[in-house]
């Protein structure tokens, strides 16, 4: 694979971020469980492999995503040989010291090929330079593979919201320190 090279996104890049199919599909989701009892309530998450392959839709409007990035800390390209393939947002103000990435997103053709962990950890990195001690990564409950990917990078399952995006799915939240 050629080399990755990682930059701030300037205005010609935003026509091909957003032409960018951010769907993907899945065999597997984390499926919540709420247990309760008097005076207790735990929740827990499982994977569970789904009986066949499935679509799922960006939980964001791609057609706000322009107006969205202006009010980004920061927006990181992913380029191939010159080409814009993926990118990162990062916010400041979602929560005290720390990079909140709401979204991660490589062009489908070269998705499990590390581009996604080379965002991450120039997001990282930015993270870091802007004064924030810790990162966090949102997700959707069936976004295996970013699950999988904040895991490998040494995230830790640090909470969830319910009804936390616009379609009412939950959203779940991966934290690492970075300072």
């Amino acid at each position: 694979m050629p080399e990755i090279e990682i930059r701030p996104a300037v205005a010609q890049d935003i026509p091909t971020l957003v032409a960018i199919d951010h769907n993907y599909t899945t065999e597997y989701v984390w499926q919540m469980e709420i247990q309760s009892e008097e005076g207790l309530v735990g929740v827990s998450f499982r994977e569970i492999r789904l009986p066949r392959s499935v679509r799922v839709e960006y939980p964001h409007r791609v057609d706000t995503l322009t107006e969205d990035w202006n009010q980004r800390a920061g927006l990181l390209v992913a380029l191939i040989e010159g080409q814009p393939v993926g990118y990162i947002s990062l916010m400041l103000n979602i929560a005290p010291l720390t990079a909140w990435v709401s979204d991660l997103t490589v062009i489908r053709r070269l998705r499990l090929q590390g581009i996604g962990s080379t965002l991450v950890l120039a997001g990282q990195e930015l993270g870091s330079n802007l004064g924030c001690q810790r990162i966090v990564l949102e997700m959707q409950p069936k976004n295996y593979a970013t699950i999988h990917l904040a895991q490998k990078l040494g995230y830790d399952f640090c909470g969830y919201n319910e009804r936390y995006y616009a379609n009412y799915d939950i959203g779940l939240f991966f934290g690492k320190s970075i300072r």
